[in-house]
C-alpha cells in the first residue's frame, strides 16, 4: 500500500463523466448525465472491489473503459492504459485479449453459437479449455450446448470461463458470483487473487462486500455515479471507526450482519442533482460547505470526497 503513489496505475480514470441523449415528452433532445467526475485506478497485482447501491455508476464505468456504451453516449475525461491514452482505437485494439471483461448479464453469450466454441475464442486451445471447464465444473456436453441449454450458474461459469482462457492484463468483472453456489463464488475470488498474485490487474464490481475482502486489496464506493471513498479493505473488516465517508459508514451499517440499518432518504435522480456533495441531503454532518464542489483528497491511507472526513 505504502509503495503504490510511486507506481505508475495499470489503468487510471480521471474526471470521467458520462451522460446519454434522450428526448422529453415533447421531443425535445436533452443530454442525461449518470456519471460525474469520476476517479478510479487499478494496479498490476491487485483486486480493487468496486461497491455502491444500484444505479451509481459501476457497471457504466466498465462499460466506459472497454469502449461498448451504447451510441448516445457521450463521454469526457481522461482514461489511461499503461500511461497512455485509452482510445477508441486502443479499446478495441485491447477489447478481448490484453483487457478482458466478465459481463454482468449472461445474454452476452452468443444464442447461435455452441459453448465451447465461445468459451475457447480465437487463441485458445482445447486442452486449456479442458482445464478451465474442469475448474468450474463444466463437462465435456457442456461444449456442444447452446446457451439457452444451460442454467443460469452455468452460463454464468462460462462467462468466468472464456475469460480465463486469456492471458489479460486487466480483467474487468462486472458482478460476476450471483448465480453461482457459495463454493464457487468463492473458487471465483480465489481465481482472481491467483490471478493478481500473478500481475494481473482485477477491477471487481461488487453488490457482495463481503465475498469481496476474503480477496479484494482496496474498495472504491460509489455514490450516484461519482467516487466518494477509496480505502483499503481492511478498512472495512475494522468498522465504521476506521472508514471516511459518512455514506461508506452507512453503507456498512446497511450489511445483513448489522441488521440492515437504512438511512433515510434516496440517492439523488440523475437528472435532478444537488449543487456539491450528492449525498449531503442524507447526510447528518450537512452543513453550508457541503453546497460547494468537493475534490477527492488523501486522508488516513485511503481517498475521500468529504469535507467532513477525519
Amino acid at each position: 500500500m505504502e509503495n503504490r503513489e510511486k507506481k505508475e496505475p495499470l489503468l487510471k480514470v480521471e474526471n470521467l463523466t458520462v451522460s446519454f441523449s434522450r428526448y422529453d415528452r415533447g421531443w425535445n433532445k436533452f443530454d442525461l448525465e449518470v456519471i460525474h467526475s469520476l476517479d478510479t485506478e487499478v494496479f498490476a497485482g491487485e483486486i480493487l472491489a468496486v461497491v455502491g447501491s444500484s444505479g451509481s455508476g459501476k457497471s457504466l464505468l466498465a462499460h466506459s473503459i472497454l469502449g461498448i456504451l451504447p451510441g448516445n453516449a457521450r463521454v469526457s475525461g481522461c482514461m489511461e492504459y499503461r500511461g497512455s491514452e485509452l482510445t477508441p482505437q486502443r479499446q478495441k485494439a485491447l477489447r478481448g485479449e490484453k483487457i478482458v471483461f466478465i459481463p454482468q448479464s449472461v445474454d452476452f453469450l452468443d444464442p447461435l453459437m455452441k459453448v465451447g466454441k465461445q468459451v475457447k475464442g480465437v487463441r485458445g486451445t482445447v486442452e486449456k479449455m479442458k482445464r478451465v471447464f474442469h475448474r468450474y465444473r463444466l463437462n465435456g456436453e457442456v461444449e456442444e450446448m447452446y446457451p439457452f441449454q444451460l442454467s443460469g450458474g452455468m452460463a454464468r461459469r462460462a462467462l468466468i470461463a472464456a475469460a480465463l482462457m486469456e492471458s489479460p492484463d486487466l480483467i474487468i468483472a462486472d458482478e460476476p458470483t450471483p448465480g453461482l453456489d457459495p463454493e464457487m463464488a468463492v473458487e471465483t475470488m480465489k481465481t482472481f487473487r491467483e490471478l493478481a498474485d500473478q500481475g494481473c490487474g482485477v477491477l471487481l464490481i461488487t453488490h457482495d462486500i463481503d465475498l469481496a475482502l476474503q480477496a479484494a486489496d482496496r474498495i472504491a464506493v460509489f455514490y450516484a455515479g461519482t467516487t466518494v471513498e477509496v480505502c483499503p479493505a481492511s478498512d472495512f473488516e475494522k468498522g465504521k471507526g476506521a472508514l471516511r465517508h459518512p455514506y461508506s459508514k452507512a453503507f456498512l451499517d446497511a450489511l445483513p450482519q448489522n441488521e440492515f440499518k437504512p438511512i433515510a432518504g434516496t440517492q439523488p435522480y440523475a437528472g435532478k442533482l444537488p449543487s456539491g456533495c450528492l449525498f449531503a441531503d442524507r447526510c447528518p454532518k450537512r452543513t453550508e460547505s457541503c453546497g460547494a464542489q468537493i475534490e477527492m483528497r488523501t486522508l488516513r491511507g485511503g481517498k475521500v470526497r468529504c469535507v467532513h472526513a477525519t
